[in-house]
């Protein structure tokens, strides 16, 4: 899934008006896996000046960035950070950790051969989905449009529990942005449909 959805669809699944203060935790645990992987492409692109191709075929899949990227992506790991926050009644940083295991199950129905290793340090088992959030050849039109429909589903809830304006702006932007990727993909695709 794409970042800005985890953290639209986890305010949706755990947000409470009630809690407030649960909201950024919330956020943050739904954003945080995929932060390293915005700091490997900026190094990839910026300073090591390397092409897309070899961005995301070659230095993505090198030992060290896969095992950040499983580290951050690991569903027993949050576990066991939810399980110790919850003895020790850290209210907050369980709720982050949950929302770490969220973005997780989010993750692993929507990776194909890029797919991470959810169930590291136990296992090394990457879940091949047959489908995938982005590869067009693995679906990736159909699930990136499932995807906009949950997230615009989610939008007034989410909107309604949110009280910073900052929040709110944040909320209105990421659904403007995802609405003209989506206008411009369905125009791309009609176009593409017409050549064949």
């Amino acid at each position: 899934m794409n970042t800005p959805s985890h953290a639209i669809i986890n305010l949706f699944l755990l947000g409470k008006q009630s809690l407030p203060q649960a909201n950024f935790p919330i956020f943050i645990g739904a954003i945080l896996p995929d932060i390293p992987i915005f700091f490997f492409y900026g190094w990839a692109k910026l300073i090591a000046r390397q092409s897309e191709k070899q961005i995301w075929s070659e230095t993505y899949y090198k030992p060290l960035w896969q095992s950040i990227v499983a580290i951050c992506h690991s569903i027993p790991l949050a576990l066991a950070g939810w399980l110790i926050c919850d003895y020790f009644k850290w209210e907050n940083l369980e709720i982050f950790f949950i929302s770490l295991v969220l973005h997780s199950l989010g993750d692993l129905p929507v990776h194909n051969d890029d797919a991470h290793r959810h169930f590291f340090p136990l296992s090394n088992y990457r879940f091949i989905s047959p489908i995938s959030y982005w590869d067009r050849q693995h679906y990736g039109a159909i699930v990136s449009l499932m995807e906009l429909f949950l997230v615009l589903l989610a939008i007034i809830p989410v909107f309604q529990i949110l009280h910073s304006a900052i929040g709110k702006t944040l909320l209105i932007s990421i659904n403007i942005i995802y609405l003209y990727f989506f206008l411009r993909s369905r125009k791309w695709m009609s176009s593409e449909s017409q050549l064949n």
